[in-house]
C-alpha cells in the first residue's frame, strides 16, 4: 500500500480485498465501512474521491478491514443498521434486522389500521434490537407496546433504540421466556419474529450468521417450529376478539404453521403475506 491513500483509491482497493476474501458484498460493504470512520454519508465519499485519508483515518478503516474478512457482520462493527427507514443500534446481543423482517413490520402496522387498534396495545415476543415494536410505534403513534426478549442485554439496547426514536413513553419491557411475562396480559395484537433455524441446517449458516449472531434468536429445534408451537398454542388467550398473532417464517414452513394453527383450535382465520418476490415471509392467525 502506498503512503497516501485517498477515497477513490482506498475504495477499489477494500473491493479487491474483500472479494478474495469472499466477502459478497464487497464495495458496499467498503463504502459503509469509510463512511463510518469519516463520519460521512456515502454520498460524500463519490463527491470527494480525490480526498485523502489521514493515518488515524486510515488505521481505524484498517481495523474495520480486519474485523469484516474475519465475517464480522458490517452491522456490527458501525454498531448500526437501518430497518424500516429508521436507524437502530445493534450489537451482539440481537440479531441484525433484516429485510425480510420488514413485511412483518408492514403486515402489523396494515392490519392495527384495518381495526381500528391504532391506539390499541401490542406485545412483541423476542424483541432483540426492539427493531420490530418500535418500528410500529413510529409509524402508529397512538400504539402501545410491551415487550419481552430473555436476554438483559438485548432488552438494554432496546431501550437504547426507544429512547433515540422518542417512543419510551409507550412501551414497557419485561424480560423473560416467551410469553410468561404476559401471561395474565391482553393485547390487540402478538407480534414475534422467533428464532426457526432447524438445528441441523446451524452449521451450513454463513459466518457472519453462524459465528457471531445470538445463536439464541436463531435455533428453532429440530425442525425449527419450537417457538411456533408456543405461540400458537398459548397466544389465543392472550389475544382480545378480532386481534391476531403475526410471526415471521423461515421459507417453506407456511404449511407446517397453518397445521400448529389447526391443531390450537383457537384461530378463526389465518393469511399467509408473501413478499415482493412471492416467498411466503409472514403467517397472521386472527383470534
Amino acid at each position: 500500500m502506498s503512503e497516501i491513500w485517498t477515497i477513490g483509491s482506498l475504495l477499489k482497493w477494500t473491493e479487491g480485498y474483500f472479494n478474495d476474501n469472499g466477502i459478497e458484498t464487497a464495495r458496499l460493504d467498503a463504502e459503509v465501512l469509510l463512511g463510518h470512520v469519516l463520519g460521512k454519508e456515502r454520498i460524500y465519499l463519490y463527491i470527494h474521491f480525490d480526498q485523502p485519508l489521514q493515518q488515524d483515518e486510515l488505521a481505524a478503516f484498517k481495523a474495520c478491514i480486519k474485523k469484516r474478512v474475519q465475517r464480522m457482520p458490517v452491522a456490527y462493527i458501525v454498531g448500526r443498521k437501518e430497518f424500516m427507514g429508521l436507524d437502530f443500534q445493534v450489537n451482539e446481543y440481537t440479531l441484525v434486522p433484516r429485510p425480510d423482517t420488514e413485511i412483518l413490520v408492514e403486515a402489523a402496522i396494515e392490519r392495527l389500521k384495518a381495526i381500528k387498534k391504532e391506539n390499541g396495545i401490542i406485545a412483541d415476543i423476542g424483541t432483540g434490537s426492539g427493531a420490530i415494536c418500535l418500528s410500529v410505534l413510529h409509524y402508529l403513534p397512538e400504539t402501545r407496546a410491551v415487550t419481552v426478549d430473555i436476554s438483559e442485554e438485548a432488552l438494554a439496547v432496546a431501550k437504547a433504540n426507544a429512547e433515540a426514536l422518542e417512543v419510551s413513553n409507550r412501551i414497557e419491557f419485561l424480560q423473560g421466556d416467551m410469553l410468561k411475562p404476559v401471561k395474565d396480559r391482553r393485547f390487540s395484537a402478538i407480534l414475534s419474529n422467533p428464532p426457526y433455524i432447524p438445528d441441523a441446517d446451524i452449521e451450513a449458516l454463513e459466518p457472519e450468521v453462524k459465528v457471531y449472531e445470538p445463536m439464541g434468536a436463531l435455533a428453532g429445534g429440530t425442525d425449527g417450529l419450537d417457538f411456533y408451537r408456543q405461540l400458537t398454542g398459548a397466544s389465543g388467550e392472550l389475544i382480545e376478539d378480532g386481534g391476531f398473532l403475526a410471526m415471521e417464517i423461515g421459507i417453506g414452513q407456511a404449511e407446517d404453521l397453518l397445521s400448529l394453527a389447526e391443531q390450537a383450535g383457537c384461530w378463526q382465520k389465518t393469511e399467509v403475506v408473501k413478499d415482493l418476490a412471492g416467498i411466503e415471509r409472514v403467517v397472521v392467525l386472527w383470534k
